[in-house]
């Protein structure tokens, strides 16, 4: 069983629906006590990730979170979900992430390096270029993924992006250390690439419950 984790932030209702659609076992819960049931789970997110961080303090999920994944437990954090797995982020002041991932979230600048401008937020599809060997990528090609995003992370660690997409920059689309996975782009909104991400997420969830 997936645990949805419900800070108040997230696009609950179509992840939710994502796991559905894919018969995968699911809660969407705020209370540490009954998320500590789930098997694995996903950090949604829309939103600021400064406003998001200090949720997740008061509510000392922050902490559970970190707890989870030392134990084993897999996470996956999608759009804001997945920078708040790292460092910090620069969005409306320095804040301190979670820290599962090494780098630091940073907004687009909207000029390119000839001067030209470009649209921020990051809006629409792009195309996925794979970069490290993942589990999530089992049967998985090439295609496109639906972003929607003003901030990426940057990271010198290379590892850690499993692929990425170009936006003037190249942008970290899909992250992963260990148990600790992360989307920028909204699988559950990706189409047939996006819902083979999640089963195979779902599959990587299922094998460390047995």
């Amino acid at each position: 069983m997936i645990g949805i984790i419900d800070y108040g932030m997230g696009n609950l209702y179509s992840v939710s629906k994502a796991l559905e659609r894919l018969n995968v076992p699911y809660i969407v819960e705020h209370e540490q006590q009954a998320l500590r049931q789930a098997d694995g789970f996903i950090l949604p997110g829309v939103g600021s990730f400064k406003d998001a961080m200090h949720i997740l303090i008061e509510t000392k999920l922050h902490s559970f979170i970190r707890e989870q994944v030392a134990e084993g437990k897999p996470l996956l954090g999608i759009c804001l979900g997945m920078q708040l797995l790292f460092e910090e982020s620069e969005e409306n002041g320095l804040t301190s992430g979670l820290k599962l991932l090494p780098g630091r979230v940073v907004r687009f600048s909207g000029v390119t390096k000839e001067g030209e401008r470009y649209k921020v937020p990051h809006m629409g599809w792009n195309e996925l270029v794979f970069h490290q060997p993942s589990s999530l990528f089992d049967d998985v090609e090439r295609g496109h993924v639906y972003f929607v995003h003003s901030y990426y992370v940057q990271t010198s660690d290379p590892t850690v992006v499993l692929a990425s997409a170009q936006y003037d920059v190249t942008v970290p689309a899909i992250v992963g250390r260990g148990n600790v996975f992360g989307m920028q782009f909204h699988p559950e909104k990706s189409g047939e690439l996006g819902m083979r991400l999640l089963q195979n997420y779902a599959r990587i969830v299922e094998r460390k419950k047995s």
